[in-house]
């Protein structure tokens, strides 16, 4: 899950060689980890991080999270809130860098995807890159998640219910790992197909699900869908008020 490897994975050979130890032959072990990085004027950069850890102990893939969390992950407008005393909750005064956005990761073994870190998955219409002709579609999502702050309450399954929700609406499977739960395999239409509960041990083997045959509406339009499908029926609801109203008279 996230954050499920501490440090910086990918500058620690000898703990990368133990972790690409359990990869199988053609394929990789997917981790949440810390990634190091420069930024402008070569300045050290932190990112919140998925690495895909080959066989041969090389780093296969990578994703850098975008969608921070403010105060948690990083202090915005850090340069006036500050001198305030203004902190972060987490652990840590530096903060972390956002990734590029929504992206389609080649990982050897695997179908095409689209990772997601923790409440990444709550954006509706942002959890893959938009469908282009002649590019290929990511083929599920993966959602990995830290939500053992959450404790025993609602949230673990108010974000579960989002993540579901977007398997509906961009047409895709997911895969949901969660250190405390709720991990799940969940079809392109919502439905949950395997599932381990919140603060439940096990694992799930599964194979991946396929996704529908074509890129959704929504994932084509994005929030333009609802909207088009909210004015429709409030025409066809007006429509039909006045052919009532007609009839009475």
């Amino acid at each position: 899950p996230e954050a499920a490897v501490p440090f910086f994975l990918e500058l620690d050979g000898i703990r990368r060689v133990a972790v690409a130890e359990l990869a199988p032959a053609v394929g990789a072990v997917i981790t949440g980890s810390l990634r190091a990085g420069l930024g402008h004027g070569k300045q050290p950069r932190a990112y919140n991080s998925l690495l895909a850890i080959d066989r041969a102990a090389g780093i296969a893939a990578q994703y850098d999270k975008h969608h921070l969390v403010p105060f948690g992950e990083y202090i915005p407008y850090r340069e006036w809130l500050k001198p305030l005393g203004l902190e972060k909750i987490a652990g840590g005064t530096a903060d972390y860098s956002k990734g590029p956005g929504p992206r389609t990761v080649r990982v050897p073994g695997l179908p095409l995807m689209s990772p997601l870190i923790c409440y990444e998955v709550i954006f509706s219409g942002q959890v893959a890159p938009k469908p282009v002709p002649g590019t290929p579609r990511p083929e599920w999502l993966l959602n990995l998640t830290n939500d053992g702050w959450f404790g025993q309450s609602t949230g673990p399954y108010q974000h579960f219910a989002a993540a579901r929700l977007r398997a509906v609406e961009e047409g895709l499977p997911l895969v949901r790992a969660a250190n405390t739960g709720i991990s799940a395999f969940i079809d392109p239409f919502g439905r949950v197909v395997q599932k381990l509960g919140l603060g439940e041990r096990g694992v799930l083997d599964g194979a991946l699900l396929k996704p529908i045959a074509t890129a959704t509406l929504f994932s084509r339009y994005g929030q333009w869908t609802p909207l088009f499908l909210a004015l429709l029926a409030g025409l066809i609801g007006r429509f039909a008020a006045y052919k009532h109203s007609a009839r009475a008279r």
